[in-house]
C-alpha cells in the first residue's frame, strides 16, 4: 500500500507537479491528496497564479535592489 501524501510533502512537490515532472505514481498520490484537501488545492492554485503572473523572469530583469532583497530573503533558507 502506498503511503498517503501529507500537506508538507505536497508543498515540497508542487513545482515538479506544475512542471509535469512528477513520476506517475507520485502524481497519483499528489492528486489524491488534492481530492481531499481544500487547503492544498488553494495552495496549488496560488502557485499556478504566481507562475502565470510572474512569467519567466531572468536575473537581468531584476533591479539591483530587487535582486539584493531576494538574496537577503533566501540567504538563511535551508532545504530539509
Amino acid at each position: 500500500m502506498t503511503k498517503e501524501l501529507s500537506c508538507a510533502d505536497l508543498v515540497e512537490l508542487v513545482t515538479d507537479y506544475l512542471e509535469g515532472r512528477l513520476p506517475a505514481a507520485e502524481r497519483v498520490r499528489f492528486e489524491a491528496h488534492l481530492g481531499e484537501c481544500p487547503g492544498c488545492v488553494a495552495h496549488v492554485e496560488q502557485a499556478r497564479a504566481t507562475v502565470a503572473l510572474a512569467g519567466r523572469l531572468e536575473e537581468r530583469d531584476l533591479s539591483p535592489a530587487a535582486r539584493n532583497a531576494l538574496v537577503a530573503a533566501f540567504r538563511d533558507w535551508k532545504a530539509p
